[in-house]
């Protein structure tokens, strides 16, 4: 019998249907359901009982036995049961297929027994023919439980086990070789080959690669070997129960002739070992790396190499090298995008398939025993052309967060080039691995650079990519994703560890308690991990109590404000802890909770989490700001920026340049860069380039910065910077006096350029130095003979030296820090260095008979007129130590006070040593002249005392050097604050204000400066008098001193600050007056008839020779493209060439060789705006206008569109323009100009369908122009067309009789409803009616109403009275009418407003006893339904019962206590509510209010009672009685009393006594009874009864009156005659 082979879902699950197994068994015991009786034979027995012994022996092992199973047989006339007549009776036998066997034995006794009984009955033919049927379906059912045996085990999921790993070869070049392995496993395993982790695919190199897969054996053929196959192989088996990989490596060796087989391969990238290397200790290698790559530019799809030749002296070739390649600071390997090979003299690295994530610094490192070396260089990767014009660059950087069995979160980096459109979004694509079917993950795109991948098939590996999206199109996808298998983390670390033991055939059984039917606990630590407008993801802990079997899970969601909660999974549960949730309504925010489930039901569910928005919690970050370029190679430039404020996991940035004044921007990186720092090659030498930079993260990429300055491309002095290794910035600027620059030896973006000047020689890794002052040496000064001896022995020429001149300086004693000396201590005070000045140029009187500026000023005037009279300069002075390290100083002096008629164009510096107090020989520092005033002397030696000296160079020459500087020990500083700040000078002198400047100190402590002090007093005031002029520090280096004193003199210092502290002040400055010199001029703004801005400034000072120096901000402008400078005699103009947010800052210019003529101007944003508007009127002159073109509506519905301007020539000309069309004044159109008010009107009578569109008015005044359009279409011009429609209407109803006012209500104080309108133009024949619901109701033919108002009075206002109202005005001028509807809203209003003035008409509250209780009650002047009447006792509100009752009575409003108690003492409030609010009216029955009330309750309720129960005739008895004489009377009356009250007749005031002729009964104490048997005259008169009881008496009175008949007939007949 054929195999039954299980379905797909079967073999990926444990606990599956069993019923699929036996299909064709129960088809064949189907054909016998309908036999009826079965007979046996005697070797039939036989079979049975063989079949049932080895049954039972299976059964023996089976784990089911517990449950019986499905009988195959029945006893006597029954019929065969089959299993497939029920579904749930056949999963029943399936689920225990062998665990009733013993039972077969027991039923079949019982059928040998039944059957023998039977047989005899039977004939010998039918009796064969069903042993026949019947040995063949046993041996049926036999086979069909040997092949369930053999499946039981197949069946059994199963964990790849290698039977036989593949092995390891070593092999020579061309040949071929196999590797072979054999794997089993359930369901069976999928074996994949895999070269140094890179899948081998046999399509990329036909013919090299054969891989089958037969009968259980999986190989790998690896064909005409070469040198490139040196790898390491790995075979990966995988099912649905996890993956299992074996390895072997295979070695194609090279014939090498004599050297013979070697241990050590020379293309090995084996991890760094030195075991290799010869046992001498000794022995060092010196490797030199020679032809080395350089910067290299590709584009994805390229195949480009880096190569290195590498010289190792000594060359062993046994032991040779390890090369390892690195990119950004990560080792790299090879793999299918990169291979690497080393020659024993090459290193290459090749790229197979250029990428963009391939973009960074290139590291080669080559290792040996000795040490390493390295050489390093960059590598750009530019997209490749895209499928369509204007789309996107690919993502990059694809990559999986976090995988598991639900879902894969996928991570990528955005493209620097977006197409010139921005990018919409992203689609995420996956793809099986093995297969090459690319599934699309997401409908719309995503903009979030992270998407959840749901859908995956649990245990399967998947790779990703990303394609952008824009309006354009789509881009290329982005490289693959690394393969990432659908599994939890816990399954893959299991999955890696030791296989599965194999299956014993053994089932050990335990006595502990059964885990099945355990429903498991709550989930733990639910947690939202992330969270954006897309998607949610959440992670929790499985539960403690989960039994033995695989737990599942539900996810329920309840949205913000409701207690709703909602499965988000009802049909699929969840595998892992971990699930991301879609279709969330953006904005709104929710919980979540979690439940677990198994086979014995769901769970309780878990701590719901906090409210969680549905939006994205990372934002776009801001863009970066402060672009600086600086100079680096011909090729390239560094650019650095300030990094994005406040930005959340932060991607990098891409940086963008271009050649000024194109327009077009070009990405200089593809690949996002993490610092602020970047070196941008591949530049044209000597074009101008301005940069921009974004930043971007997860959220999006950030707007783009403001542009740089634009810098040409050219190589900075002293070369650019090298790859691999960068100055960190100190943050000063470049100059002579920034100290020394840290090398960090990093590439990235920390790239700033060399310091040209003073840190060309920067040392690599030196740490930062601290600072101080307080401990350099000083020396005195030099007396004027010695420096006029020392003028006279030496000639005026660099070469010679002065004659060494010096004092002993006291030692130092050892300090805890070192720094600047203290002058008061170990020299002389600064106040004694100031006074030898002016000595100096008492020095100098022979040879250039100068004195000081301020008291010889003529004399130097003089000189400059004649340009016989230059001279050398005189010397510097003031020279001080602004920096000391252990083997280096900087100086800083002051300029000579006596220039020599000529601008000083250097110094030069000379030192010497002192040694034991005694001064060696003056040593040149340098030879070339330095331009700044501040200079820094290399290799001196540590803890040696020096004396310095300057001298000035002009163009006449070298002038003397200055006095020799104090005595200074070459020490490194150590204290925290900064040094002082030098070269302090002022500028812009005025009468009131002046602007100082000063440049950074060298020493900037131990962290950077963060601003600076300014300090001023009056030049004789003492120190105490210092005040500062800024209250905060200011990062800039100037600042204007204002609020000076006109004519006094002044001195500044400057102190500078970082994060220990204020540093020590720096030298003062000179004193200055303030004082505007005479003839200054300020420098002024200008706009042009062109719109042209400049800034203007005129000397009348200039000299020859004096130049005009531009400066912003007080830095030097030089050759800036942002301005144009144009200069003729004393007359500067400075032109803005593109005015901009870049121009905003303080201008100044400077005229050299005058007394410090100067000026400046300040352009800020307002400014600059207003310059701008005005650039712009001129360039473009319009004609100002009052107001816009406009439009209105006249009386008659006429339409007026006008405009009005503030002036107009008489030239002046105007055009109506309507949708391009011209209007000409005609018919339509009536058009009128008034040039004097400078009106323009034009009127049309009708507003029609045509005339929408687009009004236009243009104006033309001689060179100016202007327009004003208005715009009227769509709804607004259907608006203005009915608006004019309604004003004509109007108008022509205004003519006859009209409402002024239109139909309204209101409501009078007696409650009633008064209707009024207000009429205008009404004759005497103007007749008004009243409608209601189209019926008249009132014609006023005579109208006499006062100021036209007409009215209707509606009294008791109800729900009768709803309706619609009409009032109409008519005569023979014409017609008007007014409606008014009263219906539902509007009808509630005004029973509202009815309700309010009845409520306002209740009267106070007051208080009345009755004989049932205490009554409070008000009266209101008209009561409504719809007026609500609510009742409340101390604030509570009441109900009615029996014993408090509440109504209404006509207009009084009542509330009944009835009985009254204590507990009814309170404040009683009657509150009416008219529909909008309640009006209140309250009462206080408490204290004697109470009590009087309660008495008077109680002397009513007695009286009551009294009343109701006292004696009374209730009726019966009549007024008068007349009666015939000698007949019976008898009358009977009703009493009533309680108690029963006492009856007694009278007659005539006596009382009667009952006899035979008069009977008086009283019966049942309500009937009396009065009777006379046979009346008399006599018995005439008067009669009463008095009925009397406790509470009181009461009588009834009657008359009897008795005749004759005879005398009734005589009087009647006397009557008759009298008539």
């Amino acid at each position: 019998m054929s195999s039954v082979s299980l379905p797909f879902y079967q073999k990926h699950h444990r606990h599956y249907d069993r019923g699929y197994r036996d299909t064709m068994l129960s088809s064949t015991m189907q054909e016998y359901r309908q036999e009826e009786k079965r007979s046996t034979a005697s070797h039939s027995h036989k079979v049975r009982s063989k079949y049932s012994d080895e049954m039972l022996e299976i059964s023996s092992g089976s784990p089911q036995m517990k449950r019986a199973k499905q009988n195959y047989y029945s006893e006597g006339q029954e019929h065969i049961s089959g299993i497939t007549a029920r579904r749930d009776e056949r999963i029943k036998h399936q689920t225990n297929l062998f665990a009733g066997e013993s039972y077969f034995a027991e039923k079949d006794a019982i059928e040998e027994h039944s059957a023998k009984k039977t047989s005899m009955h039977k004939s010998r033919k039918v009796a064969t023919r069903e042993s026949a049927e019947r040995i063949s379906l046993n041996k049926h059912i036999y086979e069909t439980q040997e092949f369930h045996k053999r499946l039981r085990e197949d069946s059994l999921l199963r964990l790849p086990e290698f039977i036989i790993k593949p092995r390891s070869h070593t092999v020579w070049e061309k040949q071929n070789v196999k590797l072979h392995c054999t794997v089993s496993g359930w369901p069976e395993p999928r074996v994949a080959w895999y070269k140094n982790n890179v899948t081998i695919n046999v399509h990329t190199h036909p013919g090299k690669y054969v891989i089958n897969s037969k009968f259980g054996v999986h190989s790998l053929e690896i064909n005409n070997c070469d040198f490139d196959d040196t790898a390491q192989y790995r075979a990966s088996a995988m099912n649905v129960k996890g993956e299992l990989s074996a390895f072997a490596s295979i070695v194609v060796k090279r014939f090498k002739g004599d050297l013979g087989d070697f241990s050590f391969h020379p293309g090995g990238f084996a991890p760094p070992s030195y075991d290799f290397f010869p046992g001498d200790p000794h022995m060092k290698f010196e490797v030199h790396i020679v032809e080395k790559f350089d910067v290299s530019f590709g584009k994805e799809g390229d195949t480009i190499s880096l190569g290195c030749t590498v010289v190792v002296h000594p060359s062993l070739k046994r032991f040779q090298p390890e090369i390892q390649w690195w990119r950004d600071g990560v080792q790299l390997q090879a793999s299918q995008w990169l291979q690497m090979h080393w020659s024993g003299e090459t290193a290459t690295l090749t790229f197979t398939h250029l990428n963009k994530e391939d973009e960074g610094l290139y590291v080669m490192r080559v290792l040996t025993k000795s040490g390493y070396e390295q050489h390093s260089a960059y590598v750009f990767v530019r997209d490749t052309d895209a499928e369509v014009a204007g789309a996107p660059g690919a993502p990059l950087d694809v990559y999986c967060l976090d995988a598991n069995k639900d879902y894969v979160i996928v991570s990528w980096k955005q493209p620097a080039v977006d197409g010139g459109s921005s990018i919409l979004g992203y689609f995420v694509d996956r793809c099986e691995v093995g297969t090459s079917h690319w599934v699309q993950c997401n409908d719309t795109p995503v903009k979030f650079a992270r998407f959840p991948v749901t859908g995956l098939v649990e245990g399967r590996s998947y790779i990703f990519r990303v394609r952008a999206v824009n309006h354009v199109g789509i881009s290329r996808p982005s490289r693959i994703s690394e393969p990432v298998a659908a599994l939890d983390p816990s399954d893959k670390a299991r999955l890696k560890g030791i296989p599965l033991p194999p299956w014993t055939g053994q089932i050990i059984v335990t006595e502990e308690e059964p885990a099945e039917g355990v429903v498991p606990g709550q989930p733990t630590e639910l947690t939202v991990t992330e969270a954006t407008k897309n998607y949610v993801v959440l992670s929790w802990k499985p539960p403690g109590q989960r039994g033995h079997e695989g737990i599942m899970y539900y996810v329920e969601k309840c949205v913000a404000g409701t207690e709703n909660w909602q499965r988000v999974n009802p049909e699929i549960p969840v595998k892992s802890p971990r699930f991301a949730l879609f279709d969330l309504a953006e904005g709104k925010s929710y919980r979540f909770r979690v439940r677990s489930a198994n086979s014995a039901g769901i769970g309780e569910p878990s701590e719901a989490t906090e409210f969680t928005e549905v939006t994205d919690k990372l934002d776009i970050p801001k863009p970066p700001h402060h672009v600086v370029p600086s100079r680096n190679t011909d090729t390239s430039m560094v650019v650095t920026w300030e990094e994005s404020k406040d930005a959340k996991e932060l991607v990098g940035y891409y940086i963008e340049a271009s050649i000024s004044g194109s327009g077009k921007w070009e990405p200089c990186n593809n690949k996002p860069v993490k610092r602020n720092r970047f070196i941008c090659h591949g530049l044209q030498t000597g074009q101008l380039y301005k940069f921009q930079v974004r930043a971007v993260n997860a959220a999006g990429l950030s707007q783009f910065s403001p542009e740089s300055e634009a810098l040409e491309v050219k190589a900075a002095l002293g070369g650019g910077v090298p790859h691999g290794v960068f100055p960190e910035q100190s943050g000063n600027t470049g100059g002579l006096t920034e100290r020394r620059a840290r090398w960090d030896g990093k590439h990235e973006a920390s790239q700033p350029a060399r310091d040209t000047l003073l840190s060309c020689d920067a040392v690599l890794n030196r740490h930062p130095l601290p600072t101080g002052y307080d401990n350099l040496p000083c020396v005195e000064p030099l007396t004027p003979e010695e420096v006029n001896a020392e003028r006279t022995s030496k000639s005026n020429h660099r070469s010679r030296k002065v004659q060494d001149l010096y004092e002993e300086v006291p030692k130092n004693k050892d300090k805890h820090e070192k720094g600047p000396q203290d002058k008061h201590e170990e020299g002389p005070k600064i106040e004694d260095k100031q006074e030898e000045g002016p000595k100096v140029q008492d020095m100098h009187k022979k040879g250039s008979q100068v004195q000081d500026k301020h008291e010889k000023g003529p004399k130097v005037q003089d000189m400059h007129e004649n340009k016989d009279n230059l001279a050398p300069p005189a010397p510097p002075y003031a020279i001080t130590v602004l920096e000391s390290v252990h083997d280096s100083m900087v100086l800083g002096w002051k300029q000579p006070k006596f220039q020599g008629g000529s601008d000083i164009i250097g110094y030069f510096v000379d030192y010497l040593e002192v040694i034991d107090g005694i001064p060696g020989k003056w040593k040149e520092a340098h030879i070339k002249a330095v331009s700044d005033r501040a200079y820094r002397i290399h290799d001196l030696k540590e803890n040696m005392i020096y004396q310095f000296q300057v001298r000035a160079v002009n163009v006449a020459g070298v002038g003397l050097p200055s006095l020799p500087s104090d005595k200074f020990k070459c020490e490194e500083w150590t204290i925290a604050v900064p040094g002082p700040p030098h070269d302090i000078m002022y500028t812009e002198v005025r009468q009131n204000s002046l602007v100082l400047l000063w440049k950074a100190p060298v020493y900037t402590g131990r962290s950077e400066v963060t601003g600076y002090y300014a300090d001023i007093r009056e030049v004789d005031a003492d120190d105490e008098m210092w005040r500062s002029v800024n209250e905060k520090e200011t990062s800039k280096r100037y600042i204007k001193v204002q609020g000076l004193k006109e004519g006094v003199t002044y001195v500044f210092r400057v102190r500078a600050v970082n994060r220990a502290g204020v540093g020590k002040p720096s030298d003062l400055t000179e004193p200055v007056i303030a004082e505007t010199p005479p003839g200054t001029k300020e420098m002024s703004v200008n706009v042009d008839d062109d719109g042209v801005i400049s800034l203007n400034f005129e000397c009348g000072d200039m000299r020859e020779g004096s130049k005009i120096i531009w400066s912003k901000n007080y830095e030097e402008l030089i050759d800036s493209p942002r301005l144009t400078m144009e200069t003729k005699g004393g007359k500067t103009k400075a032109i803005f060439n593109d005015p901009g947010k870049d121009d905003l800052g303080i201008y100044s210019c400077i005229v050299t060789g005058t007394d410090g003529v100067s000026s400046s101007y300040a352009i800020d944003e307002a400014e600059l705006l207003r310059l701008l508007e005005l650039s712009h009127e001129h360039k473009f002159p319009v004609v100002p206008l009052k107001s816009e073109l406009a439009v209105e509506l006249l009386d008659k519905g006429q339409v007026r569109f006008w405009l009005e301007a503030e002036h107009l020539s008489p030239n002046g000309q105007c055009k109506f323009v309507f949708n391009d069309k011209e209007i000409k004044n005609d018919e339509k159109y009536k058009i009128k100009v008034d040039q004097k008010t400078g009106l323009v009107e034009m009127t049309m009578e009708k507003l029609e369908d045509i005339d929408e569109g687009t009004y236009t008015v243009q104006l033309h005044d001689g060179k100016a122009n202007n327009q004003s359009s208005l715009v009227l279409i769509g709804d607004v011009f259907k608006n203005l067309k009915k608006e004019a429609e309604f004003q004509r209407g109007e108008w022509f109803r205004k003519q006859g009789p009209h409402f002024v006012e239109y139909l309204g209500w209101e409501v009078n104080n007696d409650c009633s409803v008064l209707l009024k309108c207000k009429v205008a133009n009404i004759k005497k024949e103007t007749s008004i009616i009243w409608y209601k619901d189209d019926r008249e109701i009132m014609f006023d033919e005579k109208h006499d109403f006062k100021d036209g108002v007409c009215t209707l009075l509606v009294q008791q206002f109800s729900k009768k009275d709803a309706g619609v109202y009409e009032i109409v005005l008519k005569d023979d001028r014409g017609r008007d009418s007014s409606v008014l509807r009263l219906l539902e809203k509007a009808f509630g209003d005004v029973i509202s407003e009815v309700c309010r003035a009845a409520a306002q008409t209740a009267t106070d509250l007051k208080v009345q006893s009755t004989e049932h209780g205490i009554r409070i009650y008000s009266f209101i002047s008209y009561y409504l339904d719809d007026l609500k009447i609510i009742w409340y006792h101390n604030d509570t509100k009441l109900a009615s019962t029996d014993r408090m009752k509440s109504g209404v009575t006509g207009e009084q409003l009542w509330l009944q206590i009835n009985e009254p108690t204590e507990k009814d003492k309170g404040k009683y409030t009657l509150e009416l509510f008219d529909g909008k609010a309640g009006h209140k009216k309250s009462v206080e029955l408490s204290g004697t209010v109470f009590d009087e009330a309660f008495a008077e309750f109680q002397r009513l309720k007695q009286a009551a009672i009294a009343e109701r129960n006292r004696a009374r005739v209730i009726g019966g008895l009549p007024d008068v009685v007349t009666i015939q004489e000698g007949k019976s009377l008898n009358l009977t009356c009703n009493v009533w009393g309680e108690p029963p009250p006492t009856v007694s007749w009278l007659k005539n005031d006596r009382e009667l006594l009952g006899d035979t002729h008069m009977i008086l009964k009283f019966e049942s104490g309500k009937f009396a009874s009065f009777t006379i048997t046979d009346v008399r005259t006599t018995d005439s008169g008067k009669y009463c009864i008095l009925v009397k009881n406790k509470y009181g008496t009461e009588t009834g009175d009657f008359t009897v009156s008795v005749f004759i008949p005879e005398d009734e007939e005589r009087q009647a007949e006397q009557e008759v005659k009298k008539k």
